[in-house]
């Protein structure tokens, strides 16, 4: 199967989960990532060692899909940005729950 295949695989099965409200999520739940010109899927499972968050992003229908996981504890955060500065979303853990929320593009 390829990556794409997989991708479109994945997408399908976690939305047909649920839809997530705007700041939260619940455990295996999905939310939509949209980035401008890059887009994808978040969710989260509950692990031993912190919340592991998996990010699917990809730009456009034709771009190749990255997969991101991100391990956090309470009070973390993980920005996702692009570099043409469209917009970024901050996901963090707060409590027993993770909220996403529109931030400002992060610049160096």
């Amino acid at each position: 199967m390829s990556v794409r295949s997989s991708l479109l695989a994945v997408t399908f099965a976690l939305a047909t989960l649920g839809t997530a409200h705007a700041d939260s999520l619940r455990p295996i739940q999905a939310q939509s990532i949209d980035l401008g010109q890059v887009s994808g899927v978040a969710y989260y499972t509950v692990e031993r060692d912190g919340f592991h968050v998996v990010t699917t992003l990809a730009q456009g229908s034709s771009g190749t899909p990255i997969r991101l996981v991100s391990v956090l504890a309470p009070g973390q955060s993980v920005v996702l940005s692009t570099p043409d500065q469209s917009g970024a979303l901050k996901i963090t853990r707060e409590g027993s729950g993770l909220h996403i929320r529109k931030t400002s593009p992060v610049t160096n």
